[in-house]
């Protein structure tokens, strides 16, 4: 399996922007979809963001899509969630995800199941 180290969380204000990295290290980037999934307190966790193998398919859940960004570069083996307005909704544990599923449609469905390595997560908090 891949490792997964996530970075970038902080305490931001509403309407403010962060930036989420995610290491990863010890097979082929390449070979692997990337996610992003988040769990508030008290909340099950849930898919946020997902890229293909080469970057060139991603996928957001209804909650994100036009606020988040999901990008990789496979050089850095690295995966980034540019998070932009902010909300206290937003709020959560982000955790980084890698499926080694070779089925698009299986991966952009978001499920956790599907993705069997995963950070240790970075918290995110959005208040003022």
């Amino acid at each position: 399996q891949v490792q997964l180290v996530e970075s970038g969380g902080g305490l931001v204000q509403p309407g403010a922007s962060l930036r989420l990295s995610c290491a990863a290290s010890g097979r082929t980037f390449s070979n692997y979809c990337m996610a992003w999934f988040r769990q508030a307190p008290g909340k099950e966790r849930e898919f946020v963001a997902v890229i293909s193998w080469s970057g060139t398919s991603t996928g957001y859940s209804d909650s994100v899509k036009g606020r988040f960004t999901i990008s990789r570069d496979n050089a850095k083996n690295t995966v980034y969630l540019q998070m932009n307005s902010l909300k206290p909704e937003d709020t959560a544990v982000y955790y980084c995800a890698a499926s080694a599923s070779a089925s698009w449609k299986l991966v952009v469905a978001g499920t956790a199941s599907v993705f069997a390595s995963w950070g240790q997560g970075t918290q995110v908090t959005v208040s003022s």
